[in-house]
């Protein structure tokens, strides 16, 4: 093997032949092109190849690639065999081939980077690089490139003129880029390191790696390497070299110590030679190296600066780097970072062979980038705003080398960048928009002038009360002078210009309205509502689709329950006529004829009714009624046609026409908020009223202590109706009561009045069964186990309640109408005791007429059962004999009867049925026997009848559940229901008649009443 990175003694081994009869077959590279000549040689073979070395002005990268040879260098090759005697040249490719190759090779001026060679041409003034007549004269880009390079290193300006700096790289007879590290070095105090390496750049790398000998090399060659840098591998193998000089040793020695540590010694000396012309060089410049070591920074920036163009990021997870101009490549095998793969590199050369690599490189920071490279870096500015904190306009600026950014994002001061742009965004931003914080009276002033008029605009839905944006900006932009893009300046003027006029960034209510919206009012459009004396806030919000679209009130938990849904149905007075036109034209379109023109009919409706707007609940009688009631009740005046508001109850009204409740606690955070009041009610209700009786704690300095636990007997004095009280600055009005829990009576206070009277009546009869605690204990004794009173109704109904819950149920409803029945609750004292000896009095009275009831209603329940029971074996037997759908209506019939029953049998009935009605359970009972009697007679009768029944009872259901869950009771709905049970006894059993007459239409006038 021959080779240029080999030995020179593994070279010199070619010469040496083993003996006269050994045959020599030489391998060799392009040296056998050189006028190297092998004695011996008698046959070449050629494959017409060669590695040459292009320098690539695109890419900016040295590419060693494999060539097809010239002729010249083919008749080169032929000529290293028979130089004693006739020799033979075996070319493997064909002779047309060879006879298409160019004659010569292309000159190294062609194939080099022209740097060096315009650098030295104007350093000896001998004329433009262009003009000289070269036999072989260079590509315009190839010189255009050169002039970049020098660009780069500073040594042209921009008429292509040597600079300072160009004249000091000029003296030395070096590569310029490696000329530019050591101008640098001076600056950076490293220059004695630079030296060093940059000497190293210029020779053939010392360290030598025989082909059978790699791994021990590799090993050897451990200890002068640095895990950050290759360039620091030279500095560590430079002071081992000099190490070895200065202990004297002999050349022998020095020779044995270079070959086992895989040196070249030869280049070693070669390397130090160079330096100490370099050194010469520079001392003779004035330079002087520096005393004390440099840092790693002071060395890789002063690198840096010859090396601008070979820098490179990590771009993917494979190790490859994005570099200068676009270009990617990967850090070549033997370096140290070739693992690490740190995040920017820098690199010694550029070299593609069968891809790009960079050699000898090191690790840096991209920071150090932008110091060097100075004006060759691109600054781009992207995304200016306005920072309310800073007071400045600002942008953030992305600076570029070759297409590679070094700074992704800095903020820097938009206002020296584009003042022109700045000052817009400062008034738009800062003024127009109100980022700005200041304490100039004209900015809070312009601030609160702006808020007014765009609140009227919520207000009246429309968006054409507010001028735009661009006529605000006008104003600022005609006054504000140029060049303010930042606080400090703009109030060092703004002081200056008030002292002359103090009125001069005063906007004007007329400069800010398109129109005088004369209708929109405090009277239309109020600001807030009281409710039990505390003024509740609204917001308006014009902005269809949001969730606070229309008029939000902010409520405090503790007032939840006293809000009434009817009241807010009415919104205010500046929406209502909008959304009682909604309600007619969702009519249907055969009565909403007989409303026609609607504005007109709107009118004439909202005159008839003059609502009050739901502004003060304190002052006033409330509506009687909700908005679509009363519009209902308007139309069949008008028209004489029924509206039902249950004609609306599958559409609703747009999401702004809907009072939005927002509820917030003590501390001011949201709980929740809804245009529903029922399902806040249901949600928060109780929680309302907790936190609201919780305002009475003893000892808390703020009210009476009013609530009371463990109360066994009236010695509290009077409790009042209600009782007024002032709460977190806010007066609020609370509605004492007694309530029984679990056998316990307590006092507390109530949000509502109609919660309070619900509780008071529990917590009166509990009382009152304290009071007379013996009569109750015999009372009980005579309900108990198999007694003669209770015992037969028991068993009787025991498939439908248990004997326990009868009795607990019959002792609380005995007590319920013996003890209060239809009496006024007491609220003192000596009503109290009144209470207490009436309650004694009729106790035996009600206990019997209970018994007596209770033993007839068992008696038909029990009647009901067997003829259940019977029915089911009749319609068994018979369906082997007959069609399965008579059976299967009979089995439907019995399924309804039985839904029946237990909606008037269950556990805690005669608590939850009103004395008068439990008169008519036995009645009910009868006429559910009688209707399976008659069925076999007229099933279809049974049937039409049954469906008039099913869907009003499904409509009773809706409505209950719809009050369960808002906390609603409507005696309204109560007698709905009952008439519902006379409507089956008159459909089913008329022979048992009713006590008032009854009928499908009476009931459908009766639900027009109901509450919705």
């Amino acid at each position: 093997p021959l080779f240029a990175r080999q030995s020179y003694a593994d070279q010199e081994r070619v010469f040496k032949p083993g003996g006269s009869s050994t045959r020599r077959i030489v391998l060799a590279t392009n040296v056998a092109e050189t006028s190297l000549t092998v004695p011996g040689i008698r046959y070449v073979i050629d494959r017409g190849f060669a590695r040459l070395n292009r320098y690539s002005y695109r890419n900016k990268v040295e590419q060693l690639r494999v060539e097809k040879i010239s002729r010249a260098s083919a008749s080169q090759r032929a000529g290293r065999c028979g130089r004693v005697m006739s020799g033979i040249c075996i070319r493997l490719y064909s002779e047309e081939d060879y006879l298409a190759r160019p004659e010569f090779t292309d000159p190294e001026i062609l194939r080099s980077s022209l740097a060096a060679v315009i650098l030295r041409m104007k350093s000896l003034r001998i004329g433009a690089v262009e003009d000289f007549p070269f036999l072989d004269p260079p590509l315009p880009r190839m010189i255009a490139d050169g002039y970049q390079l020098l660009a780069e290193l500073g040594a042209v300006d921009d008429s292509n003129a040597l600079t300072k700096v160009g004249w000091r790289l000029a003296k030395f007879p070096i590569d310029p880029k490696i000329a530019r590290m050591i101008l640098a070095a001076k600056d950076e105090n490293c220059l004695r390191e630079v030296l060093i390496i940059a000497a190293a750049l210029s020779v053939q790398d010392p360290r030598e790696r025989p082909f059978e000998r790699q791994e021990a090399a590799d090993r050897a060659h451990q200890r002068f390497q640095d895990e950050r840098s290759d360039f620091l591998g030279y500095l560590k193998l430079w002071d081992f070299f000099d190490d070895s000089l200065k202990h004297k040793k002999s050349n022998r020695k020095l020779l044995a110590e270079c070959k086992d540590s895989f040196l070249s010694h030869r280049r070693m000396r070669e390397w130090r030679e160079i330096h100490g012309q370099l050194h010469a060089l520079v001392m003779e410049t004035g330079l002087r190296p520096n005393e004390i070591p440099a840092s790693y920074e002071e060395i890789h920036r002063a690198l840096l600066a010859g090396l601008l163009g070979n820098i490179g990021f990590k771009s993917d997870e494979d190790g490859e780097y994005l570099g200068a101009r676009g270009i990617k490549f990967s850090i070549f095998p033997g370096s140290v970072l070739k693992k690490a793969k740190p995040k920017w590199v820098v690199a010694a050369e550029l070299t593609e062979t069968t891809r790009l690599y960079a050699r000898c490189a090191a690790k840096i920071d991209p920071a150090w980038v932008e110091r060097i490279a100075g004006g060759l870096c691109k600054k781009h500015y992207f995304d200016p705003h306005w920072e309310k904190t800073p007071a400045q306009v600002s942008a953030y600026e992305r600076v570029t080398l070759y297409g590679l950014t070094v700074a992704p994002k800095r903020r820097v001061y938009y206002g020296a960048i584009n003042a022109r742009e700045a000052r817009e965004i400062f008034i738009r931003a800062a003024l127009v928009a109100g980022e700005y914080a200041t304490q100039a009276p004209f900015f809070e002033h312009n601030r609160k002038l702006i808020e007014s008029v765009a609140a009227l605009e919520h207000k009246a839905r429309r968006p054409d009360v507010l001028v735009d944006e661009a006529t605000i900006f006008a104003f600022y932009d005609g006054i504000i002078p140029d060049g303010i893009a930042n606080g400090a300046s703009f109030e060092k003027w703004r002081r200056q210009a008030e002292r002359e006029n103090p009125q001069l960034l005063y906007l004007s209510r007329e400069y800010l309205m398109r129109h005088s919206a004369s209708g929109i009012t405090e009277e239309q459009f109020p600001d807030s509502v009281t409710v039990d004396g505390t003024r509740l806030p609204l917001t308006y919000r014009f902005d269809p689709g949001h969730i606070l679209d229309g008029v939000t009130i902010t409520v405090p938990l503790p007032l939840l329950n006293k809000l009434d849904a009817a009241q807010f149905d009415w919104l205010v007075p500046g929406l209502i006529r909008e959304k009682v036109t909604w309600y007619l034209k969702a009519l249907p379109k055969q009565i909403r004829r007989h409303v026609v023109p609607v504005p007109e009919f709107v009118t004439q409706f909202l005159e008839d009714q003059e609502p009050e707007p739901a502004t003060d609940q304190s002052k006033r009688s409330p509506l009687p009624r909700p908005l679509a009631k009363a519009l209902g009740e308007f139309v069949f005046f008008q028209t004489g046609i029924t509206v039902s508001p249950d004609i609306w109850q599958d559409e609703k009204p747009p999401q702004h026409l809907l009072m939005n409740y927002r509820i917030m606690d003590e501390a001011g955070q949201e709980l929740a908020m809804s245009r529903d009041l029922a399902k806040l009610k249901a949600q928060l209700g109780h929680a309302a009223q907790l936190t609201f009786s919780g305002v009475f704690r003893p000892g808390s300095g703020e009210h009476a202590p009013i609530e009371r636990d463990e109360v066994t007997r009236w010695d509290f004095g009077d409790l009042p109706e209600e009782i007024a009280f002032t709460r977190s600055g806010k007066k609020l009005t609370g509605y004492p009561a007694l309530v029984n829990r679990e056998g316990k009576v307590a006092i507390r206070l109530f949000d509502t009045r109609e919660a309070a009277q619900a509780s008071m009546r529990g917590g009166v009869r509990q009382l009152l069964r304290f009071e007379l605690r013996e009569q109750m204990k015999q009372l009980e004794k005579d309900l108990s186990g198999q007694s003669r009173y209770l015992g037969q109704a028991a068993l009787q109904l025991h498939a439908l309640i248990s004997p326990d819950m009868l009795r607990e149920d019959m002792l609380s409803a005995i007590a319920d109408r013996a003890f209060i029945g239809v009496d006024a609750l007491p609220r003192t004292e000596k009503e109290f005791a009144a209470q207490r000896q009436r309650a004694r009095t009729r106790l035996p009275a009600v206990s019997e007429a209970f018994i007596r009831t209770l033993q007839s209603i068992a008696n038909e329940c029990q009647a009901v059962l067997s003829r259940f029971a019977l029915t089911g074996k009749e319609s068994g037997a018979g369906r082997s004999a007959r069609s399965k759908s008579p059976a299967d209506d009979v089995e439907k019939l019995k399924n309804e009867l039985n839904k029946q029953l237990r909606s008037l049998i269950y556990s805690g009935f005669l608590s939850a049925t009103p004395w008068e009605r439990l008169q008519h359970l036995p009645r009910y009972l009868k006429g559910m026997i009688h209707r399976l009697d008659k069925y076999p007679g007229n099933p279809e009768r049974d049937m039409r009848h049954g469906a008039l029944i099913a869907g009003l009872w499904q409509q009773y259901e809706r409505r209950l559940e719809k009050h369960r869950k808002a906390g609603i009771e409507d005696s309204g709905l109560a007698e709905f229901r009952w008439q519902i049970e006379e409507l089956r006894i008159s459909l089913f059993a008329q022979e048992l008649k009713t006590p008032y007459p009854v009928s499908v239409k009476r009931l459908q006038k009766l639900w027009e009443e109901v509450a919705a």
